[in-house]
């Protein structure tokens, strides 16, 4: 059962209000992923703590680098199963995490933060974890 919506609507916004796309459904994470050019970052935002002392802070602090993905996106576990469920269909092979942070490059995974990597860490070393993923694997927006 889904959490309620306005438990939920604060810890959206974190990433939300920094300009990451939503998606609610299955159909707009497939349409997001099916982008086969460029870099794509995707963030399976939670209600834990880890999540909000960790995640959402770390990849707000990541996205203000100068490299980083081309386009960026969150769906949110426990609310929005038929997009989460997209999104681990897309991670294959790797075990259900959340929250967790997903880079592809060309549609193909190229990095992958899960839970464990962002529990017990600040947000400053998950954000040089993206970081130093994005400056090996994303264009500099500086040149585009």
């Amino acid at each position: 059962m889904p959490y309620p919506e306005e438990l939920v609507a604060p810890m959206r916004a974190e990433l939300t209000s920094i300009g990451i796309q939503e998606l609610r459904d299955a159909a707009e994470v497939e349409a997001f992923l099916d982008r086969k050019s460029g870099s794509s970052l995707v963030v399976v935002n939670s209600v834990c703590g880890c999540a909000a002392g960790g995640a959402r802070p770390g990849v707000a602090m990541a996205l203000q680098h100068e490299n980083t993905p081309d386009r960026s996106a969150t769906v949110f576990a426990g609310q929005d199963v038929e997009a989460v469920a997209a999104v681990r269909a897309a991670l294959d092979g790797i075990p259900p995490s959340s929250p967790c942070i997903a880079l592809f490059k060309d549609g193909e995974l190229v990095h992958f933060v899960p839970r464990h990597m962002i529990e017990g860490r600040d947000a400053q070393q998950i954000a040089f974890d993206l970081v130093t993923a994005f400056d090996e694997h994303c264009t500099s927006t500086a040149s585009s």
